[in-house]
């Protein structure tokens, strides 16, 4: 093979390689506005989390926000609400699972579906697991919680379900304390 021959294939190897990438990059640029168009809009990320300042709710109370178009019932909790909720034995429960994001893998114990390790602050959707009716709530239902009238359903101080057609505890939205009078939604 000559020297001339040898030149000869490594320029047209190079002509492949470059024409191959344009190729790549024409394909990607054609291919991305499609991909691209799968994200979120930016309204949608922007309501994907919420700041709530609870600094004025007092002990015993609660308020309801919306987060995602659901409500969500943040509840700072008496000490008899907290020691009526964790008095309940697990076998006693329709749904033992837990659902709480923050705390995965873990059951239904009142210590697993609170904000803070005391447990005055619950924070869960304010959506009935039945059928997605609001529950009433401030001790509302046989067992001081939640009370969905639509169908029967009453759920405890800890949102979980006792009585009725639900088949799951009142969900347990992802949230954090940012500060003291402070909970990040999402």
């Amino acid at each position: 093979m000559s020297h001339a021959e040898d030149h000869e294939g490594t320029r047209r190897d190079f002509l492949y390689y470059a024409t191959a990438g344009a190729g790549a990059v024409t394909a990607g640029a054609a291919v991305w506005p499609l991909v691209n168009q799968m994200n979120p809009s930016a309204d949608v990320q922007a309501l994907s989390s919420i700041i709530v300042d609870v600094s004025g709710v007092d002990v015993g109370t609660q308020i309801s926000v919306m987060f995602l178009g659901k409500p969500v019932f943040i509840r700072r909790r008496t000490q008899e609400e907290i020691d009526e909720a964790r008095a309940v034995e697990m076998q006693e429960l329709i749904d033992s699972s837990s659902e709480n994001p923050n705390k995965p893998g873990t059951d239904a114990a009142d210590e697993n579906r609170t904000l803070d390790e005391n447990g005055e602050w619950l924070v869960m959707m304010g959506v009935c697991t039945h059928l997605g009716c609001v529950p009433l709530g401030d001790g509302a239902g046989e067992f001081n919680g939640w009370f969905c009238p639509c169908h029967g359903s009453h759920y405890d101080t800890a949102g979980r379900i006792r009585k009725g057609p639900a088949p799951q505890n009142l969900h347990i939205p992802v949230a954090e304390f940012t500060d003291e009078t402070t909970i990040k939604l999402g």
